[in-house]
């Protein structure tokens, strides 16, 4: 099988800037700016990952364990600050909910908008049009501006557009948490038809009983670290336990 996803001993830190109080900020321009009020978060470290193509894979942790931020990695919506992230073939996602759509324009051009960020021509998009409203449920709001929209619509909007670019790889972040119940049912029924067609699969979810049911890998991680990586099933009792700790 080919390389979907090559990710090569990255790391990430972020600087977290804050003063603690007014008076310390006083001490620290008075000694001339000397010593740091940030400190660094080290979200990644020396993070490397192989998945194959038509791989369903979870990322699992405690919240803070970088799981997101190795998503974010993946879709390119980040860079690392060292190492090489490389993918092969179409991605597309739910990263956040909303994401890539603009509050003041409708439904309507924001499917065009979507689609075309996610590498969709517009003679794609006017012929899967009809069957992207459909599948999200907007019904008559698909020509209402999206700022109007409720947190379930965006997803329901966003999802729909995603699946519909027919992806090689399909990255979901916690976003089935949004909605009700039924359209929770058809968007997993949705995800394990791309699985079936040989799609690339990457969730992250804190769901371990939703994630044992669509993915057939599992990889933990902690602190920025992969500390496991294997069956689905063993990553979960993995992480059961370390929850227990």
């Amino acid at each position: 099988m080919s390389v979907a996803i090559q990710v090569s001993n990255i790391s990430k830190e972020f600087v977290l800037r804050h003063t603690r109080s007014i008076k310390e900020a006083v001490v620290w321009l008075a000694k001339g700016r000397k010593g740091d009020l940030s400190k660094k978060f080290h979200a990644l470290h020396d993070v490397s990952l192989e998945v194959e193509k038509g791989e369903t894979v979870a990322l699992l942790g405690l919240n803070g364990s970088g799981k997101s931020t190795l998503l974010k990695h993946i879709s390119g919506v980040m860079l690392p600050d060292s190492g090489f992230v490389g993918t092969q073939g179409r991605v597309a996602g739910l990263i956040e909910v909303g994401a890539g759509f603009h509050p003041d324009l409708s439904g309507r051009d924001n499917v065009f908008l979507n689609g075309a960020i996610l590498g969709m021509s517009e003679s794609q998009i006017r012929e899967q049009f009809d069957s992207i409203v459909e599948f999200s449920e907007i019904g008559d709001f698909i020509d209402t501006e999206v700022k109007f929209y409720s947190s379930g619509m965006y997803l329901r909007l966003a999802f729909s557009v995603a699946v519909h670019t027919d992806p090689e790889i399909f990255l979901v972040d916690e976003i089935l948490a949004v909605g009700d119940e039924p359209f929770q049912r058809k968007c997993l029924d949705k995800i394990k038809q791309l699985s079936d067609a040989g799609k690339t699969l990457i969730v992250v979810s804190h769901d371990l009983d939703l994630v044992s049911r669509i993915c057939d890998r599992g990889v933990v991680l902690d602190h920025g670290n992969v500390v496991f990586d294997g069956p689905i099933g063993e990553a979960v009792t993995n992480l059961r336990a370390a929850n227990q700790r």
